[in-house]
């Protein structure tokens, strides 16, 4: 079947994560998107982390159903190529510093000049203006200006990470919603050609703040600054990590009125559940202590299995705090082909994660894993109407990859 994105030409200009996992997500879904990689070694990411033959696993997702074209962004032909790349996208991602793109020709208002329904996403630090948007900026730079850093770890030690690059995610994310919400503007005003077009200007620190719940209201309101809590979820009472007698960890989140009932009675405190000033959040916060005790002692007294098999017959949501192993293991993972398995370019086999969200009608998929560098290079510039003379002596001149 045909993904809901499928007409949709995306281009590329990014590297390494915001950017890319943006775009990713939009190949999964059935978008043509073709990413520019500099011929000499071509995007970073491919030497990221755990690599086999010389490649990156995290590449073989990171570029999945994608089309690589190697342009060597410094001559002008391979501007003038990706420039007209450009003018027949409907969306082009990218992730570099405000400006270099209006340096190299490409820029939103550049390109828009000849492709008014252009949809334009980028990616940086600080956004397109401001005081501080020729500053380089990383995911993790946006982690701690937006915010999440400083409420992330526990009290008595310094802010710490989470294990992954959340920020460019984040920052992801919101450039794909914005995508879809210009498109969706630009069809319901007339389509491709209709001078609809329009700019996602995504700071990675904003993404990231927009993550922030109540923060700001609470600290202008009764100038609360929310610190570090550690493994409990502050102002909302029960929702922590408990261990067990055999030292695994449990989360259990009972902080819905009746689950909380239900906990309690699970628990062998029906006197804390019927308690008429623990009845609703605000009088459970005032008692934290008392209640994150009460569970805390249900838990050391029985391993994980048996706490787990108790809390689902009292319909209270609790979970064991899963590895990537125990993902490869678990029956819903399975249900849900939340890991599926592809085949690299050498036939190994390698599994990978699964496409998220679940539409029924027109579901996303993997097609392919992550390309050679170049792959596609003759295929697309081909479309284009470059002959294969023109692409021998481009490629002879260091233009193309």
């Amino acid at each position: 079947m045909n993904g809901p994105l499928d007409g949709v030409r995306v281009l590329e200009l990014g590297t390494l994560i915001a950017g890319p996992f943006a775009s990713r997500l939009m190949a999964e879904f059935g978008a043509e998107v073709i990413k520019i990689e500099d011929p000499e070694g071509g995007d970073p990411l491919r030497r990221w982390r755990h690599l086999h033959e010389g490649t990156s696993l995290w590449w073989a997702v990171q570029a999945r159903n994608k089309k690589s074209v190697a342009l060597n962004l410094k001559d002008a032909r391979a501007r003038d190529l990706a420039r007209r790349l450009a003018l027949q996208a409907d969306v082009v991602v990218e992730n570099f510093r405000p400006g270099v793109l209006e340096k190299l020709g490409l820029g939103d208002e550049q390109l828009r000049e000849e492709n008014p329904s252009l949809v334009m996403v980028r990616l940086s630090g600080y956004g397109q203006t401001g005081p501080m948007r020729n500053r380089p900026g990383f995911g993790s730079i946006g982690e701690a200006m937006g915010g999440i850093r400083h409420v992330t770890g526990y009290a008595d030690r310094p802010p710490v990470r989470i294990g992954l690059s959340i920020g460019d995610s984040i920052a992801a994310l919101h450039g794909v919603i914005g995508a879809l919400m210009a498109l969706r503007h630009r069809d319901a005003t007339g389509g491709r050609g209709s001078g609809c077009g329009q700019t996602i200007d995504v700071a990675l620190y904003e993404s990231v703040f927009n993550m922030m719940e109540s923060t700001i209201p609470e600290f202008d309101r009764f100038g609360v600054v929310r610190q570090r809590t550690g493994t409990s979820l502050p102002g909302i009472v029960p929702s922590n990590t408990y261990t067990c007698v055999d030292g695994s960890a449990i989360v259990i989140g009972g902080n819905g009125d009746a689950i909380y009932r239900r906990l309690m009675a699970a628990i062998g405190r029906p006197d804390l559940g019927e308690d008429p000033e623990l009845a609703h959040n605000d009088g459970r916060v005032a008692a934290a202590g008392k209640i994150d005790a009460a569970i805390q002692a249900w838990c050391e007294s029985r391993s994980i299995d048996d706490a787990l098999a108790a809390l689902e017959k009292a319909q209270v949501p609790a979970s064991r705090i899963y590895s990537v192993a125990d993902m490869f293991s678990d029956p819903q993972f399975a249900a849900r082909r939340m890991i599926e398995q592809f085949a690299l370019a050498d036939g190994t086999a390698l599994r990978v994660p699964g496409i998220v969200p679940k539409l029924s009608q027109t579901p996303g998929a993997t097609r392919w894993l992550g390309p050679a560098l170049g792959e596609h290079t003759d295929e697309v510039l081909g479309a284009l109407g470059v002959t294969p003379a023109e692409l021998e002596e481009l490629r002879r001149n260091g233009a193309i990859g």
